[in-house]
């Protein structure tokens, strides 16, 4: 039997630096990239601009961003299933996100070296070495 599926749209966002803007919802202690889960009939963009206006106060045009791909890695925040991410780039001003709904704090983290900043599988593991190898252009 195969693990349930939390199906997202995310946002590889970054800022002039190359730094990655990250995001901690309230009660969770994992960093990961912002985005939210895709409603029915939802197109990921349209999930992903909504939820960066809800989250963090942003309110980006569908020409800022550029498709990445589809990744899955285990879930931060829901032991014993999955995340299907499907990920935009996008380059955001670094004063411009502020926490807000359901994100606790942001904050921009050097994908080379994270620090001792608890990442989310997705981040960690698919995210931040698109980053690193800069194999997108981003």
């Amino acid at each position: 039997m195969s693990a349930p599926v939390i199906h997202v749209a995310a946002a590889l966002a970054v800022d002039d630096r190359g730094r990655a803007l990250m995001v901690r919802k309230i009660g969770t202690r994992a960093f990961m990239q912002p985005g939210g889960k895709i409603e029915p009939g939802e197109h990921p963009l349209d999930t992903l601009r909504r939820e960066l206006g809800e989250e963090l106060g942003l309110d980006l045009p569908a020409e800022a961003f550029a498709w990445v791909g589809t990744f899955e890695q285990d879930a931060a925040n829901e032991p014993g299933h999955v995340v299907r991410a499907e990920v935009y780039s996008v380059t955001v001003d670094a004063a411009a996100p502020s926490a807000a709904a359901e994100i606790a704090e942001c904050r921009w983290v050097d994908p080379h070296d994270p620090g001792d900043v608890e990442l989310a599988p997705l981040s960690s593991q698919s995210l931040l070495p698109i980053l690193v190898d800069g194999s997108t252009g981003i």
